[in-house]
């Protein structure tokens, strides 16, 4: 019996996948739980319409996250610490705070995405890298002056 996979099942199939399962299997386990739908002509143009629609989903994200890139390139995240000789900091700026002060420009990102290997000791100018997408990454720059 073909079946169209409305959930992933392991060790049968994913989400989306059109399959052959036994007719047993499928009647008795499969339909009664939701997990597929019979593979008629009207559920696959469904199938495919979802696909699609997923698809554009999906760029559309990738092209707001790029558009929202392009504006980190040009943007700088000016913070005050307090430093002691040589420009060493008091403490440090975490990816936290550089996520709060550009909550303040109006740009909301999660402090997750900004990608810190450690925090910022020195003064002066720091180009951070923010993982907007799977794909897409931009480089913001984060200058920190003395208080």
């Amino acid at each position: 019996m073909k079946v169209i996979f409305l959930k992933d099942v392991k060790g049968q199939g994913k989400k989306g996948e059109v399959k052959n399962v036994s007719e047993g299997y499928a009647q008795n386990f499969l339909i009664p739980r939701g997990l597929v739908s019979v593979a008629t002509e009207g559920n696959m143009k469904t199938l495919d319409n979802q696909t699609a629609a997923e698809e554009r989903r999906k760029a559309q994200e990738k092209a707001d996250a790029e558009a929202l890139g392009k504006k980190l390139e040009e943007t700088t995240v000016n913070l005050k610490a307090k430093a002691g000789e040589g420009g060493r900091l008091f403490g440090a700026i975490t990816s936290k705070q550089v996520a709060e002060a550009l909550q303040k420009t109006g740009v909301k990102i999660d402090k997750r995405k900004i990608e810190l290997s450690e925090p910022i000791r020195t003064l002066g100018v720091t180009k951070v890298t923010v993982k907007l997408h799977p794909e897409v990454k931009a480089t913001l720059s984060v200058q920190v002056t003395e208080e």
